[in-house]
């Protein structure tokens, strides 16, 4: 069965009732599609970045995005996806990040506000260049996300990215998670641990940058760490963790695209995702605290 078959036939079961009605519309049928990768990837990449402290840099990234986008529009790739520029520039300011953490001896956070506050600025810098010939709008849908503009293109990027992420977290999450846990024990074992976080910070700037239109650079750093935070005050293990998180994620991602639709709501898509896994997580939060947890 081709997109297109497959697009009509969940259109035709919203038609005929057996699906909500927002899935009518073939935009919605994009999104929901996108959300069932989003979901899961994030979920589950999140439970790393809980573990590893890197909440923050996901955030930095995410912010880093608007740069990127408006280096991309600046150099003449369509404002629709600058995904050449995006990932450019989001893979420098994360590798540089990560190379500087090791050779400074700064922390982690200073370095991010350092590098934060530089590509703020010069993204700032290069929107005012470009005032003129970019709508506003298109920096709304950027920042906050906008289920309206997924297209085929973003589709496959996100299926690509999605595959390339879910493949390597599963095959390396356990040298991933000793790295976390006791980074001296685990170059003993023989675990390759700077290679490692080189390679995480990737997986999280790639899966940032592909998210984009769905949860939006505000946003999206928020998606990888509530769902995973909300997840870890209630698991009972490693195993439940990453399930839990990955389930969160994929209903708060769904949710939140098909609420604003089906009701008629005037919220971004990436607002509405954000209080759907907020509200997962104070409910785990209360669940934790009713469990008389320490």
């Amino acid at each position: 069965m081709s997109f297109e078959n497959f697009r009509q036939a969940v259109q035709a079961l919203a038609e005929a009732g057996w699906l909500p009605s927002a899935l009518g519309w073939g935009f919605a049928v994009n999104a929901m599609l996108a959300g069932l990768v989003v979901g899961p990837m994030l979920g589950g990449l999140g439970t790393l970045v809980v573990i590893r402290r890197h909440a923050f840099f996901a955030e930095a990234v995410g912010h880093a995005a608007l740069t990127g986008v408006a280096i991309g529009i600046l150099a003449g790739e369509p404002y629709t996806g600058p995904y050449g520029a995006l990932f450019g520039y989001c893979l420098l300011f994360a590798i540089g990040l990560e190379y500087l953490r090791g050779r400074t001896g700064l922390s982690a956070d200073t370095l991010i506000g350092v590098f934060l506050s530089m590509s703020l600025a010069l993204g700032a810098s290069v929107l005012l260049i470009l005032a003129g010939r970019i709508n506003v709008h298109i920096l709304e849908n950027v920042l906050f996300g906008s289920i309206l503009t997924v297209n085929g293109t973003d589709l496959a990027v996100l299926a690509a990215v999605g595959a390339l992420v879910m493949a390597l977290t599963a095959w390396l999450y356990n040298r991933f998670m000793a790295a976390s846990f006791h980074p001296a024990l685990a170059v003993v074992r023989g675990v390759p641990v700077r290679r490692l976080d080189y390679l995480f910070v990737m997986l999280v700037t790639v899966v940032t940058v592909a998210s984009l239109k769905i949860v939006g650079a505000v946003l999206v750093g928020a998606l990888l760490v509530i769902p995973a935070a909300a997840a870890r005050t209630v698991a009972r293990g490693v195993r439940g963790f990453w399930w839990i998180s990955v389930g969160i994620a994929t209903f708060a991602t769904l949710a939140g695209i098909l609420l604003p639709m089906q009701f008629d709501l005037p919220v971004p898509s990436g607002a509405a995702i954000i209080l759907v896994a907020g509200s997962c997580f104070l409910i785990c939060a209360l669940i934790r605290a009713l469990r008389g947890d320490a």
